[in-house]
């Protein structure tokens, strides 16, 4: 079923041709929007100073998010680490680690996050997502 007919903006294929129960019957095929409910966030590292690193605590940039003020939303939120696995496990190759959002780092919308387990050094760069609940409004 074609979307756009060639001679001008039609339903599906030509409007003329179709029927009204052919275009119901589109329709119902066509699935619902897919709305995401997170936001996404990048891991930049660990917590650090000159020389020690404290691997407990990770930074993480969320996108849209440029200044401290905006970190308050997601204080509390909860974060999840996605990665592949190459043995399957309660029927999926996909693991997650869950942390949550501690506190605000510097000035320029980057949180603190504290997991579960530590990350792995191979997650720094990777992508989060962080989950809009638990809701505090």
């Amino acid at each position: 079923v074609r979307l756009y007919s060639e001679g001008g903006i039609g339903c599906f294929g030509s409007c003329a041709s179709a029927t009204p129960r052919e275009r119901t019957r589109a329709a119902r095929r066509t699935m619902p929007e897919r709305v995401r409910l997170y936001s996404k966030g990048v891991i930049l590292g660990y917590k650090r100073s000159k020389v020690n690193q404290h691997t407990h605590t990770s930074l993480i940039r969320i996108d849209g998010v440029n200044c401290s003020d905006d970190t308050d939303f997601y204080l509390g939120k909860r974060i999840a680490y996605i990665y592949k696995a190459k043995t399957k496990k309660q029927g999926s190759k996909y693991r997650c680690i869950w942390g949550k959002v501690c506190r605000s780092h510097g000035t320029s919308g980057v949180v603190r996050a504290k997991f579960r387990k530590n990350l792995p050094p191979c997650s720094l760069g990777g992508r989060v997502r962080v989950m809009l609940y638990p809701s505090r409004v």
